[in-house]
């Protein structure tokens, strides 16, 4: 073979050769990328899931807290009320207002209100209301337009309406249904809002004066709205004086 010609031959395969590790090259890069790529998206995934069952800042992780004993002397509970239809007390007392300024059905929050209740997030909370020491039912029927009532023997159980919010009570026992297709953080204020009426520093509903709230048994502070709705909290607001110890209860099975 001629000189010239194994010359040219040897040029051209390490042409091919240079060729082929450009390529090979390129291809690593591709996979390394597409490997960054896929990391990014699973940490975005594991960030998004803490931030849904958090609430970012909005968690109970995150609220400021202080010990029952900096409100002072606190008047003790008064007697529960007789179980109602969940197996909870029913304050003996007058509602702290009724449901005639509720939503209806448009969304309110960001919260729907479908012809079904919904399970991928169901967990439920526990209000009680005090004004100047008295107690306050927060009725039935929050968040479940044209509201049906079932007869039970332990009392009334609203079991149908024109459709349910994600928030909603079926009874005057304070238990709030957390019910939703999603998973977020609900405060009290969302519950407020479906109830159509103000809650803040100063106001619970009607009731206008200093707002304590106390969260599992500790002293919320900060702005009532936004206690957030976890689960099985119990959440005691109190106007006016004086102020009542809380009095927590039992969550029956089921709830």
């Amino acid at each position: 073979m001629a000189k010239g010609s194994g010359d040219r031959q040897q040029r051209a395969r390490e042409k091919i050769a240079q060729l082929r590790a450009a390529e090979a090259h390129r291809r690593r890069r591709r996979l390394w990328l597409t490997g960054a790529a896929a990391a990014v998206i699973v940490i975005g995934v594991a960030v998004g899931i803490t931030l849904a069952f958090t609430g970012g800042s909005t968690g109970a992780s995150a609220l400021r807290l202080a010990p029952l004993s900096s409100l002072g002397k606190l008047e003790p509970a008064p007697t529960a009320g007789t179980l109602g239809a969940e197996g909870v007390p029913v304050p003996a007392a007058a509602a702290l207002v009724g449901t005639s300024t509720a939503a209806t059905g448009e969304a309110v929050d960001g919260i729907g209100c479908q012809s079904a209740e919904q399970t991928i997030f169901h967990i439920h909370a526990h209000l009680a209301i005090f004004v100047n020491g008295s107690a306050r039912q927060i009725p039935a029927a929050i968040g479940i337009p044209g509201a049906q009532a079932q007869a039970t023997a332990q009392g009334p159980f609203i079991a149908n309406g024109t459709c349910f919010y994600w928030l909603h009570t079926h009874a005057a026992d304070g238990i709030i249904h957390i019910e939703s297709p999603v998973r977020r953080v609900y405060t009290l204020g969302n519950f407020f809002d479906e109830w159509g009426q103000p809650l803040g520093p100063g106001q619970v509903g009607p009731a206008a004066g200093h707002v304590v709230a106390i969260y599992n048994g500790k002293v919320y502070q900060g702005n009532p709205r936004n206690i957030p709705l976890t689960a099985h909290a119990q959440i005691q607001l109190e106007v006016g004086t004086p102020l009542i110890a809380p009095q927590p209860i039992s969550f029956p099975s089921g709830l």
